[in-house]
């Protein structure tokens, strides 16, 4: 069974390693503790069967399983589901990765199932072991842990985001051109996921505070989730940021390109120009020879003492007035 980590917790101690979750069930009603269990990519029959314990809604279970959610907050009764949007930023692609981690806390559980990698829930179960004082305050602090922990490894992806702007930026006014906007065009859309992600925790966490007092939640804790809050608030501004950034940097791009054309197209019609210009130049004394080249037998000028020099003056006339003519029409 795809069971990551299983405790039971009597104030804030781990007790026991259940070895099944049958024996999860049964220390934690004996010992009247809190069980934690985490699970990995569960099947369906293996999710059904902790839902049974818990009495998990069906609906909940069924997003569980077909993941794909957005994030969001939802309380069936006594027993709060929550989904969650973990993310982490890939140096080797520049890319974001995204997960998704779904958690149900009850008044004597936590129950966490991961489809990806990220979060670390190991290292946030230790650091609530470390602080048996935090994690005797029972599910509701393990809830916020995993929000702590979460909205922290957001943090790096926003570092790795501001990164990617810099070198957008370095190489705004250079010749990337067509590449650098489709660079632009892909991380604004991991930004605008990245915010998905980001903007409903606002709504969530303004939600379990406003609850705490009709749910009893210690003084403390909702000062840790304030705490929360106001890291998301400066993630969804910074991100709020980059997003506008990146959208001035892809309008500035998409004009530098046109111009970058533009003034191609200008110095191709030049070039055009010029050649024209001397084509006809040329094709002045070109239409005199040819026409002399015929060799008729009634070409007067043939047998003129003067026909000669007088095709030379003809050509070179011609020439000189189609250059003048170009010459001042700035063609040449």
């Amino acid at each position: 069974m795809p069971i990551i980590d299983n405790a039971v917790y009597v104030s804030g101690h781990r007790i026991e390693n259940p070895d099944s979750l049958d024996d999860t069930f049964e220390y934690m009603r004996a010992k009247h503790g809190m069980a934690w269990i985490g699970l990995f990519r569960p099947t369906r029959e293996e999710l059904e069967r902790v839902a049974a314990e818990f009495s998990l809604h069906p609906l909940a279970v069924e997003d569980a399983l077909g993941g794909h959610q957005r994030p969001k907050l939802e309380r069936y009764g006594e027993i709060l589901f929550a989904v969650l949007r973990p993310a982490r930023y890939l140096d080797a692609t520049e890319t974001v990765e995204f997960g998704e981690l779904h958690v149900f806390v009850g008044p004597d559980f936590v129950v966490t199932v991961r489809h990806a990698e990220a979060p670390d829930l190991a290292r946030v179960r230790r650091r609530m072991e470390d602080s048996p004082d935090l994690l005797s305050l029972g599910p509701e602090a393990v809830l916020y842990a995993i929000l702590d922990e979460v909205v922290d490894e957001y943090e790096p992806v926003c570092a790795g985001l501001q990164n990617d702007v810099d070198e957008i930026e370095d190489q705004l006014f250079s010749d990337a051109g067509a590449e650098l906007s489709r660079r632009i065009y892909d991380l604004s859309r991991e930004v605008i996921i990245f915010q998905r992600a980001t903007e409903p925790l606002r709504g969530m966490l303004d939600a379990l505070r406003g609850g705490a007092d009709k749910y009893h939640v210690d003084l403390e804790l909702q000062r840790s989730l304030r705490d929360v809050h106001d890291h998301v608030l400066r993630i969804t501004d910074k991100l709020g940021s980059i997003r506008s950034i990146l959208e001035n940097a892809l309008t500035v791009n998409a004009t530098l390109v046109t111009q970058r054309q533009t003034e191609t197209a200008l110095s191709q019609n030049e070039q055009v120009k010029k050649i024209s210009g001397w084509a006809a130049i040329l094709f002045g004394p070109t239409l005199v020879a040819g026409i002399y080249g015929m060799n008729f037998d009634n070409m007067p000028e043939l047998h003129w003492t003067f026909g000669y020099p007088m095709a030379l003056a003809l050509m070179l006339v011609t020439s000189v007035t189609l250059w003048g003519v170009f010459k001042w029409k700035k063609w040449l």
